[in-house]
């Protein structure tokens, strides 16, 4: 689970970090112009923990702006405002929860779950390709050291044969049977395609070519 934690209290932000760390890969910005540049990297996340009050464009602002953009990132709020105005401020932004200054990290710990059991981020069965190479099959995606790259819903399919049936030879054939329906047969130009835009992700050599049989994956 990636989390972007936007909190530009030192103090408390190293408390949070060290928190959260323990479980999670957590990046971390002290303002709304942080957040973009980590965003603008194509980096994934799974979580915004964004404080209210910061310096420049405050929280409910920026979230309002990435919400303009369709990034529907779960998001919880942190802040040390008690009235009304601000949760519903958050929640008209596009919050999903709001926690109050001062808080056990277990609370928070807490809601992080109740985030992940909502929208299923728990349910989504990654695949370590390399260390630093994770592919998502449920979200369509691969990240390298956090810089995510989206596939066709083919490709991720494709992908996750191959992952299954590691060093195994497969034929033409039966990719086609099992990836493809009956009625839309693809052209041994169209499967080499996919493949090539594997390889190209991937690396060359984690896909085999076996010629005239078919292919491995290593």
């Amino acid at each position: 689970m990636n989390i972007l934690l936007m909190e530009d209290d030192p103090v408390l932000s190293d408390i949070l970090l060290d928190f959260l760390q323990e479980e999670w890969d957590v990046d971390h910005a002290y303002n709304s112009q942080e957040v973009y540049q980590y965003i603008e990297q194509n980096i994934y996340y799974d979580l915004f923990i964004f404080d209210i009050n910061v310096i420049g464009k405050d929280g409910v602002e920026l979230l309002k702006e990435l919400r303009k953009f369709s990034n529907n990132t779960p998001a919880i709020f942190i802040t040390a405002y008690r009235d009304t105005k601000h949760l519903k401020d958050a929640f008209n932004a596009g919050a999903h929860d709001y926690i109050k200054k001062p808080f056990e990290l277990e609370e928070l710990h807490a809601r992080i779950l109740s985030i992940k059991r909502v929208f299923n981020i728990e349910t989504d069965e990654t695949f370590a390709i390399f260390p630093n190479v994770l592919f998502s099959p449920q979200r369509k995606r691969i990240l390298i050291d956090k810089v995510e790259i989206s596939l066709t819903a083919k490709d991720a399919v494709l992908l996750l044969y191959f992952i299954k049936n590691k060093s195994r030879l497969i034929s033409r054939e039966e990719l086609v049977q099992n990836i493809w329906n009956f009625d839309s047969f693809p052209s041994d130009a169209t499967l080499r395609s996919h493949i090539r835009t594997l390889r190209e992700i991937i690396g060359k050599d984690r896909i085999k070519t076996v010629r005239g049989e078919g292919y491995i994956y290593e």
